[in-house]
């Protein structure tokens, strides 16, 4: 690419562990993180989202360091850009908003620094720099993503044909993801971590297979994360009594929170939005659709 090409890169936020995939399980959503990116002198980066402007305006930034980082890697230097940001992904609430930004940082090296990089070389080292490969894998690759880290390697499947509606339950409050981890025990009894893992499995062949009334119960069944997080997000219980009432299939904790998911078969969710919207839970309430495209890029070419 030339010095006066512009290049767009498109990140979908995500849901993750939906219930008893704890750090393993990540869904893409239509929530998105976008850069405009156009050499420079220096680095600069405009916000073009109120909630953004929180965050550096120079390289300082950490979708910049990201970037930066990343071409490290490959003895690799990255020329000066002007990044234009945008995100509708709410920070610190569940909907992968850190691991979007971590795709964007990789996705934006390996564009300005021609490094050729693969999907399964992304989704590496997007996973040791999150620690996990849920969010990441779904902003990556898109649809549902079933991940495994290993001290050596990590792998996914990926699935883009299951497809239900999603209502997201934003409460106001922030819930940091290391707070969220605090409160979760350091280990599980041999018995316990069989059964959880059990159900884990269960889950995952239900949404396969295209049963979502199986899917939703085992997230009810979640010994992972769900009991100890309980106590921070007093909200989960009220809302997984009304949503299950009022059609949903399965209702979970976004991430480590504070947002909760509901799901319902595709063509239920605006009625459940509705029901949810009448009870003035003094939250914010949005209808979602599972992202089956993960992050793109495209460069628009100037002679």
């Amino acid at each position: 690419m030339n010095e006066y090409d512009m290049v767009t890169i498109r990140v979908p936020g995500s849901t993750a562990n939906l219930g008893p995939g704890f750090d393993s399980i990540g869904l893409a959503l239509n929530l998105f993180l976008s850069l405009e990116v156009e050499r420079s002198n220096s680095w600069e980066v405009v916000m073009e989202s109120k909630e953004l402007e929180v965050f550096p305006t120079d390289e300082s930034n950490y979708i910049i360091q990201i970037a930066l980082k990343t071409a490290e890697l490959f003895h690799t230097s990255l020329p000066c850009c002007k990044v234009k940001m945008f995100s509708d992904i709410p920070l610190a609430r569940g909907l992968g908003s850190s691991a979007a930004a971590i795709i964007a940082g990789i996705e934006l090296a390996n564009v300005m620094g021609n490094l050729k990089l693969t999907n399964e070389e992304k989704f590496k080292i997007a996973t040791e720099i999150e620690g996990h490969p849920d969010n990441v894998g779904a902003s990556l690759f898109g649809g549902l993503v079933i991940g495994c880290q290993s001290d050596d390697e990590v792998v996914a499947v990926v699935d883009h044909t299951i497809d239900f509606d999603l209502i997201a339950v934003i409460p106001k409050l922030e819930l940091l993801t290391k707070d969220a981890r605090n409160v979760l025990p350091s280990e599980l009894r041999f018995s316990e971590a069989v059964k959880a893992g059990a159900i884990t499995n269960v889950m995952v062949a239900a949404f396969l297979n295209k049963d979502y009334a199986l899917a939703g119960k085992m997230m009810k069944k979640d010994l992972y994360h769900q009991p100890y997080r309980r106590k921070l997000v007093p909200h989960l219980a009220e809302i997984e009594e009304l949503a299950y009432k009022s059609g949903a299939f399965g209702v979970a904790l976004s991430g480590a929170g504070p947002t909760v998911i509901c799901c319902c078969e595709k063509g239920k969710g605006n009625e459940l939005l509705g029901i949810l919207k009448e009870l003035d839970l003094g939250m914010s309430c949005c209808q979602l659709e599972i992202a089956q495209e993960g992050s793109s890029v495209h460069v628009q070419k100037y002679v």
